[in-house]
């Protein structure tokens, strides 16, 4: 092995490194977007197209998500749409679980809330289920539910 051919190596090995490593920081994050975003979309029992669309493509636009791979998104997504169908309190309390994560987190909060807010409205109804839940969601994240006007 030439030494050219070591450094290339090395330097890729580097490069996977810090991709585990922002998958690993990121985890929570993750976790919360897709236990937000399952939370809005089953609020009114029909997960639609446009909401999975919406949420995809914010996913894949925000760097802090973006070292993961769309199979991992939806994995996340349907772990907690899963749970939500099979108990609907159990399924909330492991999403809501999932959110207080990022509560001490004011940005990251307000980016999960306005993602959650994007997706209730991608189908062209925020409905009073969607508005109730996203309440509740803004709430969990220690956010003022009138910041997003949702009272």
């Amino acid at each position: 092995m030439s030494f050219e051919s070591f450094l290339t190596s090395l330097k890729n090995k580097a490069s996977e490194l810090k991709t585990e490593a922002l998958k690993f920081k990121n985890k929570d994050f993750l976790n919360a977007t897709m236990a937000g975003s399952a939370l809005i979309a089953m609020a009114d029992g029909v997960i639609s197209p446009d909401e999975k669309q919406k949420m995809i493509k914010f996913i894949e636009a925000h760097d802090a998500l973006s070292v993961f791979t769309t199979i991992d998104v939806v994995n996340a997504f349907q772990t907690y749409v899963g749970q939500l169908q099979f108990d609907k309190d159990i399924g909330e309390a492991k999403a809501f679980e999932a959110l207080k994560k990022m509560e001490s987190n004011a940005a990251a909060a307000r980016l999960i809330m306005r993602m959650v807010i994007s997706i209730a409205g991608s189908d062209g109804d925020f409905d009073d289920y969607e508005k109730r839940m996203a309440v509740r969601i803004a709430k969990e994240l220690s956010l003022d539910p009138v910041e997003f006007e949702l009272l």
